[in-house]
Parts: structure tokens; sequence; C-alpha cells
């Protein structure tokens, strides 16, 4: 299939939060202080006023959509240092719930009480503040379609964007619903009202 043949979909956005180790001692940091954790820069949780404990960055894998949106919003095409890379969000979650001083970044249904989201300049990770892009690390969900969508395939698409489905199990599972959504976001990282 040919690329120029796809048609996009957004169909749900996903938040996504840098969550640190309960212990740290630290709730919020600035997105530069952020970018410089994950270059290396950054090595104590002292330097930003928590506890003296080494930070130990845990990655997701090459290739995962959460890594992209991460380094995309976060890293701005700087390259962060090398560390340990886990494939599954959850085996994330634990690594960083029971490693002290531990960092990495998850969608937002996955934080719970072992993992402490972070803040980042004053702005909660929050659906609310993703729909407005005062949180501005999230990205879309798509589903593509070889064409315009004709027959099953446009009643499907069609259910996927209809209230049941957005209002109840779009939510359920963690996403923003697109009808929830006050800002458009494109490629470029250009940002307009909806």
């Amino acid at each position: 299939i040919k690329a120029k043949a796809l048609v996009d979909h957004k169909v749900a956005v996903v938040g996504i939060a840098p969550i640190v180790n309960p212990k740290v001692g630290v709730k919020n940091v600035s997105m530069a202080q952020l970018q410089k954790i994950f270059l290396g820069e950054i090595t104590n949780w002292q330097q930003l006023g928590g506890k003296n404990v080494p930070i130990v960055l845990v990655n997701r894998a090459q290739g995962s959509g959460t890594r992209a949106t991460f380094e995309k919003w976060v890293m701005q095409g700087k390259q962060p240092m090398a560390a340990q890379e886990q494939d599954s969000t959850g085996m994330v979650r634990q690594i960083v719930g029971s490693t002290p001083g531990a960092i990495s970044y998850v969608a937002f249904s996955y934080i719970d009480k072992t993992v402490q989201g972070l803040s980042v300049d004053g702005v909660a990770p929050t659906d609310a503040n993703v729909t407005t892009n005062q949180w501005r690390i999230w990205s879309y969900e798509h589903m593509y379609t070889k064409g315009q969508p004709k027959g099953l395939t446009k009643k499907f698409l069609s259910y996927v964007m209809s209230p049941a489905i957005q209002k109840k199990l779009v939510l359920k599972m963690g996403y923003v619903p697109m009808t929830q959504m006050k800002v458009v976001r494109d490629a470029n990282g250009k940002v307009s009202k909806q």
C-alpha cells in the first residue's frame, strides 16, 4: 500500500506523563529540567529539591509510540542518554515503582498509587489539561483506511466516533475522546482552536 493512498482518521487522544518513584521527593519539574534529566545533565533528585538519590532512567523501547511522543514534545530532536529500555508499559510502571530514584513516562491510564505522576511547568497531567494543550505531551490515536472509507469500514469508523463509544468506551480505556478536544494540533506542533 502506498502511503498516499491512506486516509488518516483521528479517533482518540492519549496523554503521556513522566512518572517517578514516589520517594524521590519531587512533584513538579520544568520542561527544560525534564529534558535535562533524559539527556543525563541532571543526575540526582537533590538537584531538583528532592532527596539525595541518583536518577535512574527507564525508557520505552525504540519504535514505541509512547517514546516517539515523549521524544517529540519533550526532547525536541535531542537524543536521550542510553538507559534501560522496556517494551511493556506495565513493566515500566513496576520498575519505576520499585526502583529508588527511577523516572520514565507512561500514558495517563497507567498512573496509579505505585508511582508519582510529575507535573510539568506547574501543569498537572490531566485529561482536561490535554484538551486545551496546557499539557503538551500528548498524541492522536489513528485508524487508517485505503482511500475514503466505504461500506462496512465507513460504518465501523462512524461507530468508533459515535457518542456511545467516544463518551464511554474511549474514556474507560484511558483515552481522551476527540469530542472533548478544544484544540487541534498538526504534525509540526501548530495548535489552533477547534
